[in-house]
Parts: C-alpha cells; sequence; structure tokens
C-alpha cells in the first residue's frame, strides 16, 4: 500500500495513537466493562423473555399480532 493514500494515512494515525497510549487503554477496558454490564448482566436479571412466558412456542407472531390489533 502506497503511504501517501488516504486511507494508510488515517490507519497509521489511529494505529500510532492507540500503540502510544496508556491511560487510553484503561478508559478502553472500563468502556468495555460497562458495555458487558449493560447488555449481559442487565438483560438477564431485569429484562426477562416476555414471549416466552406469554405465547406459546411456535405461535409468537399470533400473540404479538393479537396485542397489536386487540390492546
Amino acid at each position: 500500500m502506497h503511504k501517501n493514500t488516504l486511507i494508510y494515512r488515517v490507519f497509521d494515525l489511529y494505529y500510532d495513537g492507540f500503540r502510544n497510549m496508556r491511560l487510553g487503554r484503561t478508559l478502553w477496558l472500563i468502556i468495555l466493562v460497562k458495555l458487558f454490564v449493560i447488555f449481559v448482566v442487565l438483560k438477564l436479571f431485569f429484562f426477562p423473555d416476555f414471549l416466552k412466558q406469554h405465547a406459546e412456542k411456535g405461535k409468537e407472531a399470533n400473540y404479538v399480532a393479537s396485542q397489536i390489533l386487540n390492546p
């Protein structure tokens, strides 16, 4: 790849920036842990599978349609 292309320069900017950061690695680790907590832990404990509890297996679409049309 030629070193004068825009794609190479953008890649080199980010690569060099991530390679030399110290505090940034810690911040990225905190961000990843927070995302894990939001999407995995909260999903497991606070958002149960509503359709699994209220609709028969294979008839989830009919249940949703009946709830939308006849609230």
